[in-house]
């Protein structure tokens, strides 16, 4: 089953879509929000289920689904909890800082808290003030989960993940180091994310959702070129049951908590740095990482952060080349 909000208020309106991304059907008479459905998942899911075999066999009157109306699945979160599972990708930024590498990075996930309380659309342009600030993409894989107890297990946590999508968690790389120096975390260095614009449920995943982790390229394109085609299930230190249990360790999860994998992230075939596709690899999921490769090669990064005009997109395939979850497509705004 794949659900999306259309824009309308705050929390946009609850649709069910068609598997094919074309069409959809007004959910709002079982929830009007995709937060009111996860609030009451178990009682609505049936109801849901059912819509959704309507809309595959077309029996009921169906809208056009355009994604340039979506907003992202839920606009606005309870919670959004952004962890790095690709311990490769925090390797190589702290080899080019020259910095250590500790040991439990290996073991114990990383994991900051990100704003929640208003998202971008799919489709929406990335405002950016200051060019200088280095807006950076980073191309994610996230789950949405029900109710989760506190100190949950993996499998308690594997069981409670409810829906699976794709973000841009946007950073301005520039003012990150400023902010970590203070030692407290992020704040003005992660700004709105957009989501894609369908969740999908597990179960509609089939085999390419196995063990806690998407099995499917996540595709990145850069003003209009290949950029990364790095494969999600693979290089994925901690899957999604470790992750969730994670957040859930000294706090209980509410309905509706986004957790993030952070930037998806491949070694090269011969166990080093990934390689850009242009030179046969399976490039990136964010800027910061080929200038990392750059600095420790070179010395000095040569790829630029986003500036005004840039467009990307972020969207993983199902085995007819077909969105799976619908294509995140941004442009940077002055």
């Amino acid at each position: 089953m794949k659900l999306a909000s259309l824009k309308h208020g705050r929390d946009g309106k609850l649709v069910v879509v068609s598997d094919d991304l074309a069409w959809c059907a007004d959910a709002s008479h079982i929830a009007p929000t995709l937060q009111a459905a996860l609030d009451d998942w178990d009682r609505l899911l049936p109801d849901l289920i059912v819509l959704a075999t309507d809309v595959r066999n077309q029996a009921i009157p169906l809208d056009r689904f355009h994604e340039h109306d979506a907003a992202s699945p839920l606009p606005r979160a309870y919670q959004w909890a952004d962890g790095s599972a690709y311990v490769n990708h925090v390797a190589l930024v702290r080899q080019a800082r020259s910095a250590e590498m500790p040991d439990t990075f290996w073991h114990d996930p990383l994991m900051y808290q990100g704003g929640s309380d208003g998202f971008l659309g799919p489709r929406d342009p990335i405002p950016l003030a200051d060019e200088s600030w280095g807006c950076d993409l980073e191309a994610e894989v996230v789950v949405v989960t029900g109710d989760v107890p506190l100190g949950a297990s993996r499998e308690q946590a594997l069981d409670a993940i409810l829906l699976v999508g794709l973000t841009n968690d946007v950073s301005l790389r520039n003012l990150i180091p400023g902010e970590l120096a203070k030692g407290f975390g992020f704040f003005q260095s992660k700004p709105a994310s957009a989501f894609s614009p369908v969740f999908v449920t597990p179960d509609a995943l089939g085999d390419w959702w196995k063990d806690g982790k998407l099995h499917r390229k996540l595709m990145v394109d850069l003003n209009g070129e290949p950029f990364g085609r790095a494969e999600a299930g693979e290089d994925m230190t901690f899957d999604f049951g470790t992750l969730v249990a994670h957040a859930a360790k000294t706090r209980r999860l509410g309905a509706g908590t986004i957790v993030g994998s952070g930037t998806v992230s491949n070694r090269d075939s011969d166990g080093g740095p990934g390689k850009p596709i242009a030179e046969g690899g399976v490039g990136y999921s964010c800027l910061a990482e080929i200038r990392t490769i750059e600095t420790i090669n070179g010395g000095k990064p040569v790829t630029p952060f986003l500036k005004a005009g840039d467009t990307i997109r972020i969207w993983a395939e199902d085995d007819k080349h077909h969105p799976i979850f619908g294509v995140i497509e941004q442009t940077v705004g002055a």
